[in-house]
């Protein structure tokens, strides 16, 4: 882009002192500037990569990756042909596993504490092949849920709630009504904890519980119905297209989703919260950035003398605006390169960061029921986002010499030295 006078020229002028201490600095603080926004944007950008990575996995680890489930009306949306639509889903390739299930929303009781749950009919056995619930239990056993035992899991959370122990009954009752002598009286059945897991996520510590396929079954008199089942694919990616794809193939009289869809409006909010402080912290790059045409509109005023004097050995307007532009370019080069090696540096290490900040100060900055996590700081790293960002902030300090190097090569050579 440059010929090796201007690159020499311009490099010169880069590493001089200017008469005007204060440009100095105002050159530095371009630097840093643009430095310290492309460092922070890297940094918060991989730790929300982070958080999203932690939240797919954690859902992820609860359902499943397609859902499948009726909507016939007369049959409360229920799937009667549900076995023969399993076989049929099980010769697809890319289904790894299939587990039916019982959903209802039901009130749970204990120690005169009532509460609103999503309480779940489920076949342990195969409950494992779609989701990791056996694997996050802290206390007891999820296979201790079998048929007529009428044992519950509750997450930590409404377990806590209803101060509830393993081996503590529970009260579980429905919106279904029964006739009795003594009037209508919603139906309703004891459970004995059996498990307690934790998987950090409010919607399922505190508000979802499971018992066994047959006692749901017998609970909410669906008979040989089920809800709907649900699929675990080799890759939690095709999930979309293969649930159009099913959705075509079996008709509207199944309503199928993928485990996108079901969370979608949270993945939204975390989208739109990511380009929200995309954009705010962006702005620290652009202060440097308008930062920077002031340090070389200073420059030009400072080098008058100096443009007049390269302009009367022979240097052409042209020659005279890539001197300026080395300089703003270079600084603009050093500033992003640095900002996205300490950025790298600082996101792969913030996790040791914050929790020898959280040792110094005795403060949780990350609680595990606000954030999803468990007292640590997620990072990812994406490196296409590394680049993008340093080479968006190199691009915006090119663009900022371009005004005052204008400037420099519109002045007057003999209007310059008269003073002199």
């Amino acid at each position: 882009m440059f010929k090796p006078l201007e690159l020499f020229v311009g490099l010169r002028y880069t590493r001089s002192k200017h008469k005007n201490n204060f440009i100095s600095f105002i050159s530095l603080a371009s630097m840093l500037g643009i430095l310290f926004g492309v460092l922070v944007l890297i940094t918060v950008l991989s730790v929300m990569n982070g958080f999203e990575k932690e939240l797919k996995g954690r859902i992820l680890s609860m359902v499943s990756h397609v859902t499948i489930s009726g909507t016939d009306g007369e049959a409360d949306g229920l799937l009667s042909d549900w076995r023969d639509v399993q076989t049929k889903l099980l010769k697809n390739p890319s289904v790894q596993g299939s587990a039916p299930f019982v959903q209802k929303q039901v009130m749970i009781s204990a120690n005169g504490i009532p509460g609103g749950i999503l309480i779940q009919g489920v076949l342990p056995e195969e409950q494992g092949k779609v989701g990791n619930v056996a694997k996050n239990i802290i206390d007891g056993d999820f296979d201790a849920l079998k048929p007529r035992s009428y044992n519950i899991a509750l997450g930590s959370g409404l377990a806590q709630q209803l101060g509830v122990f393993l081996g503590d009954k529970v009260t579980v009752i429905t919106s279904q009504i029964r006739v009795t002598p003594a009037g209508m009286i919603p139906r309703m059945k004891r459970f004995t904890v059996s498990a307690i897991y934790q998987v950090n996520m409010a919607e399922y510590d505190n508000m979802t519980a499971f018992i066994h396929l047959r006692d749901a079954r017998k609970l909410f008199r669906t008979k040989e119905q089920v809800t709907g089942i649900r699929l675990k694919l080799d890759d939690s990616f095709k999930a979309p297209r293969l649930a159009q794809q099913l959705q075509t193939e079996f008709g509207d009289e199944y309503h199928i989703e993928d485990w996108g869809q079901a969370h979608k409006s949270l993945f939204q909010v975390m989208e739109t919260e990511r380009k929200v402080m995309f954009f705010f912290l962006f702005l620290i790059v652009l202060v440097a950035v308008f930062n920077l045409v002031s340090t070389l509109v200073m420059v030009v005023n400072d080098k008058q003398a100096d443009i007049a004097i390269l302009r009367t050995q022979g240097m052409s307007p042209a020659q005279i605006k890539r001197v300026f532009m080395v300089q703003g370019t270079i600084i603009g080069f050093v500033g992003a390169l640095l900002g996205a090696i300490f950025g790298v540096l600082l996101a792969s290490n913030v996790e040791v960061i914050i929790a020898g900040i959280e040792n110094l100060f005795g403060v949780q900055l990350m609680p595990a029921e606000l954030f999803y996590t468990d007292s640590r700081i997620p990072s990812v790293i994406d490196k296409a986002q590394v680049v993008g960002i340093a080479v968006l902030a190199f691009v915006l300090a090119i663009l900022a010499t371009i005004y005052p190097a204008s400037r420099a090569s519109k002045v007057q050579p003999a209007e310059s030295l008269r003073y002199e």
